[in-house]
């Protein structure tokens, strides 16, 4: 499993996104520009244990943004324009830190949890599982991901991954909605926290399948 080190991070997270969001097409831009907080989250192991992976909830005033990001110690190829940036690292030295939608290590991980073979770990604690998100299964079994193309669709982007036995489109919901969650549509909720403090559960991914 991953560890999380407790070390910093320079820029921070929140730093590269307050660069990085009011440049993407489902950005709700407001006046005076991001002013971000982390409200939620959860982080997905790597089985090589090479790629950090992490999907983030950021606040931005009233509006909540989905976040999936992965940390690697050298440039992914091919990926230039999903790089949120780079960032030096306490511990493992710099950091290129990619919108996840785009890296292979990521997808094949969120279909793994959306099919129930991934377990979803703690976003801050090292080892921990956490039993807050939970995961439907589009169709039956395990799903090998033999390719996937990325495109962001109105307030969501959305994945279309081939697998041997068919497609699956999974929906990242970037803008979080204040909407009550559908605990059971396929795909994976998780919290958030509202301004006040207290949690809700939000839709971070739906997911259907075409069988081939």
């Amino acid at each position: 499993m991953a560890v999380i080190h407790q070390t910093t991070l320079v820029p921070s997270k929140l730093e590269l996104l307050t660069d990085w969001l009011p440049k993407q097409p489902w950005y709700r831009s407001r006046p005076g520009g991001p002013d971000l907080e982390r409200v939620g989250g959860f982080r997905l192991d790597d089985p090589a244990d090479a790629v950090g992976v992490e999907f983030m909830a950021v606040a931005d005033g009233p509006t909540t943004y989905l976040v999936p990001m992965t940390y690697r110690g050298a440039p992914l190829d091919g990926a230039d324009a999903a790089l949120l940036g780079t960032a030096e690292h306490g511990v493992l030295g710099q950091r290129w830190i990619y919108d996840g939608g785009h890296d292979p290590v990521l997808v094949a991980q969120l279909v793994a949890l959306i099919q129930g073979v991934a377990e979803p770990q703690a976003q801050s604690t090292s080892n921990v599982p956490d039993p807050t998100v939970a995961a439907r299964p589009a169709t039956e079994g395990p799903l090998t991901v033999t390719g996937f193309e990325t495109v962001d669709a109105g307030s969501g982007t959305e994945v279309r991954v081939a697998t041997e036995g068919g497609a699956l489109t999974v929906r990242l919901n970037r803008v979080l909605s204040d909407a009550p969650a559908d605990e059971s549509a396929p795909g994976v909720l998780a919290n958030r926290r509202r301004p006040d403090g207290t949690a809700v559960r939000a839709t971070y991914a739906t997911a259907t399948f075409r069988p081939a």
